[in-house]
């Protein structure tokens, strides 16, 4: 229940990585830290794979091709220690995303976090950038079994919330998932973050919101 005790007339779901978090960095360069580490340099065509590949897919394709770890296991072992490292001391928020998170709170506007982040990396990250304490649920797509295909992450975000869809915003910079949130009927604000999330102009014309960064972002563009 929203920290007042009441229904909220609205309620924010945010994305984590890209939107909250200064993060997806992290997550292009980290099979170049791997391959760094095995003394192995990565071509365009290994890359152009690799970076819409999944982790398990990137973790075979390496152990494969490059002989890396004794076992895909292993080098999926070997991403996990590294993204935990990254997440426990390195990620930090991007800008504008505590300021904003401080005014929803003081505007008594819950929030809540839903992510295709691993439960255990989206938690630390935002344990770690001191934002998952104005959260009222933090829920990643592997706690549902789900995907941002499809609406259950955040439906079950928004239950936290007390909100009825057609109250409650999702802030997102991946364009695929600001087509889920429309076809579900929330409210969408899209930010950009990377060209390969989304551009501005497909952002722009897809969401109700479109700002460059959060720090374009204010109360008043929820209560619109």
């Amino acid at each position: 229940m929203p920290k007042n005790g009441m229904a909220a007339k609205i309620g924010v779901i945010f994305d984590c990585d890209g939107t909250l978090l200064d993060s997806m960095g992290m997550w292009h360069s980290l099979d170049d830290r791997l391959a760094a580490r095995a003394g192995v340099e990565l071509t365009k065509a290994d890359r152009d794979f690799l970076t819409a590949a999944t982790l398990e897919e990137c973790a075979v394709y390496l152990h494969e091709r490059y002989a890396m770890g004794q076992s895909p296991q292993d080098v999926l072992e070997d991403f996990h220690e590294e993204l935990l490292a990254c997440y426990r001391s390195e990620v930090q928020p991007k800008p504008g995303a505590v300021r904003l998170v401080q005014e929803l709170a003081e505007a008594n506007i819950p929030m809540a976090v839903a992510s295709s982040t691993p439960p255990e990396l989206l938690r630390l990250g935002l344990e770690t950038t001191k934002l998952a304490a104005a959260m009222e649920a933090i829920i990643s797509v592997e706690d549902v079994d789900s995907s941002k295909r499809e609406p259950l992450v955040y439906d079950i975000a928004r239950a936290a919330l007390g909100t009825e869809r057609a109250q409650t915003w999702g802030v997102e910079d991946a364009l695929y998932a600001v087509h889920t949130l429309t076809k579900a009927g929330y409210r969408t604000m899209a930010v950009f973050d990377s060209m390969i999330a989304g551009a501005p102009e497909d952002l722009a014309a897809a969401a109700d919101v479109y700002v460059p960064s959060l720090e374009s972002a204010t109360v008043e563009l929820f209560l619109g």
